[in-house]
Parts: structure tokens; C-alpha cells; sequence
């Protein structure tokens, strides 16, 4: 075994060996199958762009009629041509996003590299937070109440793939061997902006405090997600002075509550919960942490409402397809 595998990581390797754990994906992959073909029936051929496209329990084919198109039913989304079956990729992404487990620790439960892994649920991530506005749509109608919004402290993205190598106590780092979390200045330093309306939450990573480019888009995509924004409620950041929506503040320097009931207690609490998440990985890219800590909301809110597993299906299939169903 590998010494790079982190100490859990071979605790973990060593119960599969033991077959104390055992990943039956099975009934996922059926469900996947089935989703992803109800989806095609629908479905415009990307030959023709026709819509007669047939398909069979029994085969893992589709045919369009019209042009001849014979593809697999996972043709066009994250699920094709990977070393993984689809329900150990849904798996894994799943471990990735709602779980403290790491890539590494993920792929020895799925018996897979590292960069297949990574590689899976980097194009998974990709197209569930493409597809998820359309998603939320159907699940979540109503949004009721303010929209908190908040800022946490700069957490530093890392050196990953750039020079110098990030272990180099010189520069800031540590000097201890591996891929380690950066604390040197030389790194993107990113500070997180989360809204948070009932379910919904968005958490974007961005650099610096700037109102157009920084706090509002974080506003203007929970507004998307939840149609008509209410009161906006915030700290006394200077920044926030710049929203045109009805904006409520709560001075943090006197209070956390203020006397007519204003506060960013449910949004500041997000803090606790992504910080040790996002230590897991030891060091993101900039557009990482950017795209984590979005992934990271996506799937607070999902949580919320108590989605099943198929909703993620269902964001990678319109995503795909493109699908008005």
C-alpha cells in the first residue's frame, strides 16, 4: 500500500479487505439508468435535433429514429466513459460534498486512483451546479423571510501546481512534507460570502470585499434561486451601505440581536460547518475553493428540504439534455 494514503485511508482500505465494508452500488446504478433514460425519451437527438429518440429496459442503447443515433444512455453526461460505474460515481461525489472523507480516502472505498476519482466528481460538481436552478425550481416554490448575508474571515486558497512548492517554510508554508494547506501571503487569499433565505443557501469564495463583484453577486443568485428578495439583513460592513433592496443591519460591535429582531445568526453558523470541510482538502486552487464552496451550499440546501439522491440525477440529466420537461 501506498504510504501517500492518509492514516484513515488505510484503516478504511484494510475493513474492505476484511469485508466488513462493502459498496453495493447495484440498486443506484439501476435508478441512475432508469432516470437518465426517462430524461432521453424526452430529449432532443444532439444529431438531428429531432425528438424521437426510443429507448429499452433491457439495453443500454438508445436509438434515434430519425438519424440512426445509437449511443449509450450515459452519452453526453458525467457518468460516460468513466472507470466507474455510475452509481460509484454519484457515490463518490456524494462522499466529496456531504461528508469530511478526502479524494484519497473516497478512492480507496470505490478501489480507484486518485485522479479517477477527482476526475469524476469534478465533471459531477460541474454539471449539478449548472443544472441545479431548474432543480430548485420544482422542489422549492415559496421562499419566505429575510436573506442573511455574511462575510467569514480570508481563508487562503494554497500553491497548488505553481512555484514555489508550498512546503517551503521560506515562503510562509510549513515544512512538513505533502500536500499541505497554504499560509504563506503568496497565496490567493479569498474571503467566503454566504447568503441564506429558509433553505436556501449560496456560498461563494471571493477575493476581497467588493460590493459589485463580491456581495452582490452572492444576492443576485439567491435572488434567481428564490424569485422576489425581501429584506436583506447584514452586519455593519461597510460595504453592505450600497444595497438598493429594503436593508436591515445589526452592529455586531453592540449586538447580535438587534432590538427589532434583526440578525445573521443562521448564516453565521455556516461558518462552523465549512471551515473543518473545507480543511479536509489541504489545499485548493483558486477556482477549487471558488467552486467548493459553492457545491458546499448547493448541498446545505438540498439537505434542508430533504431531497433524495435522484435530485442530483435530475441536475446532472437537465444539464445535459436540456431538457423543458
Amino acid at each position: 500500500m501506498s504510504s501517500t494514503i492518509p492514516t484513515f485511508g488505510r484503516m478504511l482500505r484494510q475493513l474492505v479487505d476484511l469485508e466488513v465494508l462493502a459498496l453495493r452500488t447495484e440498486p443506484l446504478d439501476v435508478r441512475i439508468e432508469r432516470r437518465l433514460k426517462q430524461f432521453w425519451a424526452d430529449a432532443i437527438c444532439p444529431h438531428c435535433d429531432h425528438q424521437s429518440i426510443r429507448v429499452w429496459d433491457d439495453l443500454d442503447r438508445i436509438w434515434c429514429r430519425n438519424c440512426d443515433f445509437r449511443p449509450v444512455y450515459t452519452y453526453g453526461t458525467p457518468f460516460h466513459e468513466k472507470h466507474l460505474s455510475c452509481g460509484e460515481v454519484l457515490l463518490a461525489y456524494i462522499l466529496y460534498a456531504d461528508t469530511l472523507l478526502s479524494i484519497s480516502q473516497i478512492a480507496v472505498l470505490v478501489d480507484r486512483t486518485y485522479m479517477t476519482v477527482d476526475y469524476a466528481i469534478r465533471d459531477v460538481e460541474a454539471a449539478i451546479s449548472r443544472g441545479f436552478p431548474a432543480v430548485w425550481a420544482r422542489i422549492q416554490q415559496t421562499m419566505l423571510g429575510p436573506t442573511e448575508v455574511d462575510e467569514s474571515g480570508k481563508v487562503c486558497s494554497g500553491y497548488k501546481g505553481q512555484d514555489p512548492p508550498r512546503e517551503s517554510r521560506y515562503r510562509g508554508g510549513s515544512f512538513r512534507r505533502g500536500r499541505i494547506r497554504w499560509k504563506g501571503r503568496h497565496g490567493d487569499q479569498l474571503t467566503l460570502v454566504a447568503a441564506r433565505r429558509d433553505e436556501l443557501t449560496v456560498i461563494r469564495a471571493k477575493k476581497g470585499i467588493r460590493f459589485e463583484s463580491d456581495l452582490l453577486s452572492v444576492i443576485q443568485e439567491t435572488e434567481d434561486l428564490s424569485q422576489w428578495l425581501g429584506e436583506v439583513w447584514t452586519d455593519g460592513l461597510q460595504a453592505y451601505r450600497r444595497l438598493d433592496y429594503d436593508h436591515r443591519v445589526v452592529m455586531h460591535d453592540e449586538r447580535y440581536v438587534s432590538p427589532d429582531g434583526v440578525h445573521i445568526n443562521h448564516v453565521e453558523s455556516l461558518w462552523s460547518v465549512i471551515h473543518p470541510w473545507l480543511r479536509k482538502f489541504r489545499g485548493l486552487s483558486k477556482q477549487g475553493l471558488e467552486q467548493a464552496a459553492h457545491t458546499f451550499g448547493l448541498l446545505q440546501s438540498l439537505n434542508r428540504v430533504r431531497a433524495p439522491i435522484l435530485t442530483l440525477v435530475d441536475s446532472v440529466a437537465i444539464d445535459s439534455f436540456h431538457s423543458s420537461t
